[in-house]
């Protein structure tokens, strides 16, 4: 993968193809897609840096042909194209709020509380083998919550817009695989609803979706009972040592863990959906994987996965490669992280929905970018580094990087000299550099770059 890294270029492969009704649109959103780029974590009005450039960004977004579609669909279909491999499309929802005392229009209820905002629900496209480059967003929508209606019975809830159709609606706008092409969409337990597997088998793509309820009945060969039951007395296919990260309650461990491994049927729920009765779908046959710590540490939380995939499992080899898929999830955490920390969604001024919805699109698609910094030099480490980037890139960062060995050959070498600029420190412990550190190390060298143009400029 070449990520690239001049915002300008950059900008216009990303949305010089968008549809916004007007060319001058199109020109201006490629404009402000450079200055978002440039700038993730500033305001608009430090990103645009200019009065006239803010005032242009804010009548943009407040423009009706300007929709999220309208700014991100050439991306989605950028990261789509593709023909042949396998790719996991690693979906969930984030919750973006704000508190109750700004004045807001347009906006949903997101907590108990008064706090508004609304739901971004997103679907990260990553290679399946063992690079797992990011590649993109493969589909996005926005929702807003609606509240309870006072009286209203389950199944009356069950018949109208419910919240979990967001995942039915991502999976049918990234679509079914092209010829040559295998797409598996890997959930958390928020995608394990009958309704999602519906579509999921309607647009013909594979799934890894870790279950939510143990205790819901399945079909087994001996008969009805409960999932987890079943696989209780399932025998072990295999064990292996998995490192569990630490967290606030527990520190960081390596488990032993033992797999097990069986074929289910998954019947239509008795309280089931629209989409579920009009699909016409009411048995779905699955694979169903368990992982389950042996003897965790006195105090600690016995870790346990139990996956539900239409990838065939019958041993433990195959077991051990959905695992590895349901593994690349938290990527997609990263990336709402990216989004919201990075890009501060949340921290910006807009007061109207179509503005949220407009800016959402495009920082969403800039917080990728962020993401892939990360892992752009992993895949090639030795590649040289003025493949990558522009030579005067390579001159700038050599210029002033710390430390006697000043030359930059690889793209390893760039990005580790990248880091540096953003506060790195490169100790051993100190392990690989985040995205965070390489976008501070990145927007320092945009700024050189920046400065040494006008200079030349003044001086010429």
């Amino acid at each position: 993968m070449t990520l690239e890294l001049d915002v300008n270029t950059w900008a216009a492969e990303q949305f010089g193809a968008c549809d916004l009704g007007d060319a001058r649109r199109t020109a201006r959103a490629v404009k402000m897609a450079a200055q978002f780029a440039a700038n993730p974590s500033g305001s608009t009005p430090e990103q645009t840096e200019t009065w006239g450039d803010c005032k242009a960004a804010y009548r943009l977004f407040d423009c009706g042909d300007v929709t999220p579609e309208g700014l991100a669909t050439p991306h989605w279909k950028q990261t789509k194209a593709r023909e042949s491999g396998h790719y996991l499309l690693l979906g969930d929802t984030t919750i973006v709020s704000f508190d109750g005392e700004r004045e807001l229009s347009g906006l949903g209820i997101v907590t108990s509380g008064s706090a508004q905002g609304f739901l971004v629900h997103s679907s990260l496209m990553v290679t399946a083998d063992r690079s797992h480059q990011v590649l993109g967003l493969a589909g996005q929508t926005i929702y807003y919550r609606q509240p309870v209606l006072q009286g209203e019975t389950q199944l009356e809830r069950l018949r109208r817009q419910r919240e979990s159709e967001i995942w039915g609606q991502v999976i049918d706008q990234v679509g079914p695989p092209a010829e040559g092409v295998r797409f598996t969409h890997v959930f958390d337990r928020g995608g394990d609803n009958f309704e999602v597997y519906c579509h999921l088998l309607l647009q013909r793509t594979d799934w890894v979706v870790r279950a939510a309820q143990l205790t819901r009945t399945i079909v087994t060969p001996a008969g009805k009972q409960a999932l987890g039951d079943y696989l209780q007395a399932c025998p072990v296919a295999g064990t292996y040592e998995l490192e569990v990260k630490a967290n606030h309650h527990q520190p960081a461990r390596t488990a032993l863990v033992e797999v097990r491994l069986g074929l289910i049927g998954l019947p239509i729920p008795r309280d089931h959906g629209r989409f579920a009765e009009e699909c016409g779908i009411t048995f779905i046959a699955m694979y169903a994987v368990e992982v389950r710590e042996v003897n965790p540490p006195k105090g600690a939380e016995p870790l346990r996965w139990v996956l539900l995939t239409s990838h065939a499992v019958t041993t433990f080899e195959e077991a051990l490669e959905v695992i590895t898929y349901y593994e690349q999830r938290p990527l997609i955490e990263e990336f709402h992280k990216a989004l919201k920390t990075g890009c501060r969604l949340e921290d910006r001024l807009y007061e109207t929905a179509p503005r949220w919805e407009a800016v959402t699109a495009m920082l969403s698609i800039v917080a990728v970018r962020l993401l892939q910094l990360k892992t752009v030099a992993q895949a090639e480490p030795n590649r040289p580094a003025e493949a990558m980037v522009a030579p005067k890139w390579i001159v700038m960062l050599s210029a002033v990087r710390k430390g006697r060995n000043k030359q930059i050959r690889t793209a390893y070498e760039f990005m580790r000299a990248l880091a540096g600029l953003g506060g790195h420190l490169g100790r051993k412990r100190d392990g690989e550099p985040g995205w965070i550190t390489l976008w501070r190390g990145f927007n320092k060298l945009h700024l050189l770059l920046r400065g040494a143009a006008a200079m030349n400029q003044k001086c010429g």
